[in-house]
């Protein structure tokens, strides 16, 4: 499955849409304001391209020494953690719960989740669009949203560091 996360500009929070290969919204992310760390909604979407049916939940977690962040999946079921790694000179995420580790070059975002060293999904830039635009390709769909929370995450650390 391919989808592509588009970020909403001139928005108070962060806002994406995301959108199957036909141009028809699957989901939207919105964030939170006013609070402490950076909290997303990751909603469904409904037919008319509203928000539905909330399906994950991304919350910060404050006072870590490196930066985590708490993912909650409506279904199935779950919770996981991503969690920004240093080793060295290298850096990459981890997801400790399901043994998913995310390596690549974060600052162009081209990366691959990966499964006991293999991959099962990769997520790209593209490049020449109004605002961000991000090309996710799962190879199962049964993590796709995981994938999805994975990306909303990545853009949440990088665009803090600028």
């Amino acid at each position: 499955m391919i989808l592509c996360i588009e970020q909403h500009l001139f928005t108070i929070g962060d806002r994406f849409s995301i959108l199957d290969t036909d141009g028809r919204t699957k989901y939207l992310a919105e964030g939170e304001i006013f609070t402490f760390g950076k909290k997303l909604h990751l909603y469904h979407a409904s037919p008319d391209g509203e928000a539905g049916e909330e399906c994950a939940f991304i919350a910060q977690e404050l006072f870590c020494f490196r930066p985590h962040y708490t993912v909650e999946l409506a279904e199935p079921a779950g919770t996981f953690t991503v969690i920004k790694e240093f080793e060295f000179f290298t850096q990459y995420y981890s997801v400790p719960e399901r043994g998913w580790e995310i390596t690549g070059d974060f600052f162009d975002h081209e990366y691959s989740v990966l499964e006991n060293g293999h991959p099962i999904a990769t997520v790209s830039k593209e490049w020449f669009t109004f605002g961000d635009c991000y090309k996710v390709e799962c190879a199962r769909d049964s993590d796709m949203t995981a994938v999805l929370c994975i990306a909303l995450v990545i853009d949440c650390i990088e665009a803090a560091k600028k």
